[in-house]
């Protein structure tokens, strides 16, 4: 019993230095680089970090922007890089390639998913991913092998998809159009909003959807009945998800009207309950003295910490780290004075414990430990017509209820 005592005793006392730890990295980040106005100013609504297996760095950031366009910047210094479009149609998304980190991805709405090689000065996409006529793709991923890629589609009558290509050799034949290998079509009743492939396993991905399921399969199963390993309920809009924990075995999401639901796979087969947590709104559960929390963003797990963030803020541009926790969330900083506006996106580099963020105030940020800003972009406050606004649509109750 007494070293059982010590053992719990000693547990405890790493996860406070831990969490401690990442207190005093995120009070310590300071605004490094911070992006020219465009001279189209947009939304920034999603970011992603080029990654190299043969680089210990990654060398560009792309940026999915609400003027229908990818963005990209150079990391160090965001000096602007390329621009790609794919008008009429509306980019969903950004994700590079694992391996070649000069291959960037995005989903179109004219049911397509596109890749650009940064390192040929075109426009032209270098693959197509096509998907089938009436597909209107709004979230995707490309699983941690590049061997794969799933797109989620808008509903079209009935109809609501997840489509998959293979992906490998994606440059080999420069602008060819690949066909679908096949689609999941029995799973969610309603738009898929998000679909995030498990970080080391390329088999297992989850897809989240305004029917406010998070259903999580194994595409090495023949069919979609086999493949569908859980579904899990979040009783509302899905607006994030995302993997976490030892050896990634918990997903979790966060929802439009700010809610949070942490589920435990490991217990699928036993008999303990799989929800870790359920917050139905962050807003109200995160206490923050002479603050507010307006907003989620998303969330990141922090391996070395072997805990889970989320990412929030106010309307006024605010940054917010709340740590999550089967007690509850509890707010670890705010990083005040870098944006004008909603943060709409970010992106955490654990090796470099950097901070990148995109707001609706067109700017993006690099926020470093103690650094020091050496040019002073001018901060503005944007108002942009609501047809170039990201579409977020309120959960319908209504909805029939799977709960796993």
């Amino acid at each position: 019993m007494e070293a059982e005592r010590l053992l719990t005793a000693s547990g405890a006392a790493f996860e406070m230095s831990a969490i401690e730890k990442i207190e005093e990295q995120f009070a310590s980040l300071r605004i490094a680089k911070r992006s020219v106005l465009s001279e189209e100013p947009a939304y920034l609504l999603d970011i992603d970090v080029s990654g190299s297996a043969q680089s210990a760095s990654s060398r560009f950031v792309a940026v999915s922007c609400s003027n229908k366009s990818i963005r990209v910047y150079n990391r160090e210094t965001l000096n602007f890089l390329r621009e790609y479009s794919s008008c009429p149609g509306t980019l969903n998304g950004v994700r590079f390639a694992h391996v070649c980190d000069s291959l960037v991805f995005s989903a179109c709405s004219d049911g397509m998913v596109k890749c650009w090689d940064i390192r040929l000065a075109t426009q032209k996409a270098a693959q197509v991913f096509s998907g089938y006529p009436s597909n209107v793709f709004i979230s995707f991923d490309i699983n941690c092998s590049d061997l794969m890629i799933c797109a989620g589609t808008e509903k079209v009558e009935t109809d609501t998809f997840l489509v998959f290509w293979d992906a490998r050799g994606s440059t080999d034949c420069a602008s060819t159009i690949r066909e679908p290998l096949g689609v999941y079509s029995e799973s969610h009743n309603d738009d898929v909003t998000k679909i995030c492939f498990h970080p080391v396993k390329p088999s297992l991905v989850v897809s989240g959807s305004t029917d406010g399921l998070v259903n999580v399969f194994d595409i090495n199963k023949d069919n979609e009945d086999d493949a569908l390993i859980s579904t899990c309920n979040s009783d509302s809009s899905v607006s994030f998800i995302g993997w976490s924990g030892k050896d990634y075995e918990q997903i979790y999401c966060t929802t439009h009207d700010e809610g949070f639901c942490w589920w435990d796979l490991a217990q699928l087969d036993t008999e303990e309950p799989i929800m870790l947590l359920r917050v139905l709104d962050a807003r109200d559960a995160v206490c923050i003295e002479n603050g507010s929390l307006n907003y989620l963003v998303g969330g990141m797990y922090h391996e070395k910490a072997g805990r889970l963030f989320l990412i929030g803020g106010t309307a006024t541009g605010d940054v917010h780290l709340i740590s999550c926790s089967a007690a509850g969330l509890s707010l670890v900083g705010t990083l005040p004075g870098g944006h004008s506006a909603t943060v709409r996106s970010f992106c955490w580099n654990p090796a470099e414990e950097s901070l990148l963020t995109g707001g609706e105030d067109a700017q993006l940020l690099l926020w470093r430990p103690g650094a020091v800003e050496r040019s002073l972009a001018k901060k503005m406050s944007m108002k942009i017509a609501s047809s170039v606004q990201k579409r977020v649509r309120v959960h319908n109750s209504s909805l029939k209820n799977r709960k796993k």
